[in-house]
């Protein structure tokens, strides 16, 4: 009785995990005061990034390591949205906490167009898994983060970063 109880609750967990209709929105998060301003970014070659540069721009920053498999299945998705709204003023911006070294040495054995960086507080900023994803609005607030892999190029997930990028 006890098997057959749990059974039908792994089975309700698995269909609504499932369920791939779900409307994709920007999300308020418990890190709704979060802004461009708190997150610190540091250049491959050492030199602090200047948030400020990003004001105004919808702005697109993946955290990611080399190591984690579902950040490296994510990339060409990424890649291809990015072709795709390539007229659109968002900034796309890949944080690693690993080491220059590190990141300069996967650049080179992959050819993607991302504008690598440090990230230097990924722990104050509550990131506990990989891949994760922030989309700030033009304001600097943000209004989407997810931890976990996503298609970025199918049309839902494009459509979602075009509503934010219109938003006022």
């Amino acid at each position: 009785m006890i098997i057959l109880r749990y059974t039908g609750w792994l089975f309700l967990i698995v269909l609504l995990a499932c369920n791939n209709n779900k409307v994709v929105e920007p999300v308020v998060s418990d890190q709704a005061e979060l802004n461009t301003s708190m997150i610190r970014l540091t250049g491959l070659n050492g030199q602090a990034v200047n948030m400020e540069l990003y004001k105004g721009k919808t702005l697109f920053i993946n955290f990611w390591a080399t190591w984690c498999k579902p950040c490296l299945q994510e990339m060409p998705s990424i890649q291809r949205m990015m072709e795709k709204i390539k007229a659109e003023d968002i900034v796309f911006l890949f944080a690693s906490d690993e080491t220059s070294e590190q990141i300069e040495d996967f650049k080179k054995r992959n050819n993607y167009p991302f504008q690598y960086v440090q990230a230097e507080n990924m722990e104050e900023l509550k990131i506990m898994a990989l891949p994760t994803t922030y989309i700030f609005h033009k304001s600097g607030k943000l209004v989407y983060n997810e931890m976990g892999y996503r298609q970025w190029d199918d049309q839902s997930n494009i459509d979602l970063i075009l509503r934010i990028t219109k938003t006022k």
